[in-house]
């Protein structure tokens, strides 16, 4: 035991990137800040590849990440009331951690169907082109509860680790007041990053607003598997996990988006669409 801790005080990745003054910037923000400027630049180049106007995106993602940031925090906080009821002071400080993906993506979603309704923008379009983006964000996002040392699975041994071939510095890591655990951090980040390759790959493939559902539905299976070994959760109920009851709701309804979409509209092709407005039912030919 002496020996690891000595490991582990030497390569314990400290949560805390800069301190300037009584300001301590995390590794946690800068690498969630990190992930939404790469998934921005991505959707960028699918904007100017259908025509659209380089900066319709501009308004689009700073408010769906504002929103979205504020729902994420407020779904955990309600989740975790009892903790928070007792300690207010916690409540503002997203900076320890503790917001929740699916609060978010409901936060964003919301925004965004606000939003392109106001510009006069299809939505199911615009989450083809940003659906690629918010997987590849959240895939790189996940380091930042590696950083944090939260976000993991249950107790495991070094050799558990070593076995698996991951990196030395993250094993080390994974090493927690004394305990090895599941880097789940690591799984979701893998499977979201599949699914980025996924996804950028079919699209051009794929009609009007299939790209997003599959988003819905690959997200979602992932999710709920690697859910169930987290020690972390958002309970419902002592036997309902939070994360993967909504994750079965949203990979239905992904489900049900894409056959009620192809049997009711027809909608065309992505590659083959161009830039389509609210009201657009352009169908396949």
């Amino acid at each position: 035991m002496g020996s690891e801790m000595c490991i582990r005080d030497r390569n314990y990745i400290n949560p805390t990137a800069i301190d300037i003054g009584p300001l301590s910037i995390k590794w946690y923000g800068i690498i969630i800040a990190v992930g939404i400027l790469i998934g921005y630049f991505i959707a960028q180049e699918s904007l100017k590849s259908i025509g659209l106007h380089k900066d319709t995106l501009v308004d689009i993602i700073f408010y769906c990440a504002i929103f979205g940031f504020l729902v994420a925090r407020i779904y955990f906080v309600i989740f975790q009331w009892p903790y928070y009821m007792e300690n207010p002071s916690e409540i503002p400080k997203i900076w320890h951690g503790g917001i929740a993906i699916h609060g978010g993506l409901i936060g964003g979603f919301i925004t965004g169907i606000i939003l392109c309704k106001l510009k006069n923008l299809n939505p199911f379009q615009i989450g083809d082109i940003v659906a690629p983006s918010i997987i590849l964000a959240q895939g790189i996002g996940r380091w930042g509860n590696f950083m944090n040392h939260e976000a993991h699975g249950g107790p495991v041994s070094r050799t558990f680790l070593e076995s698996m071939h991951i990196p030395e510095f993250i094993i080390r890591n994974m090493y927690i007041e004394g305990v090895y655990y599941h880097p789940t951090f690591l799984y979701e980040s893998i499977w979201d990053i599949l699914g980025f390759i996924i996804l950028i790959t079919l699209r051009k493939h794929l009609r009007v607003g299939e790209t997003f559902s599959l988003y819905l539905i690959w997200y979602s299976i992932g999710r709920f598997f690697i859910e169930g070994l987290r020690t972390d959760s958002l309970m419902l109920t002592s036997h309902i996990r939070v994360a993967q009851l909504v994750s079965v709701i949203l990979m239905i309804m992904g489900i049900i988006l894409i056959i009620y979409r192809r049997i009711k509209h027809q909608p065309v092709i992505y590659k083959n669409a161009g830039p389509l407005t609210w009201n657009s039912r352009v169908k396949v030919k």
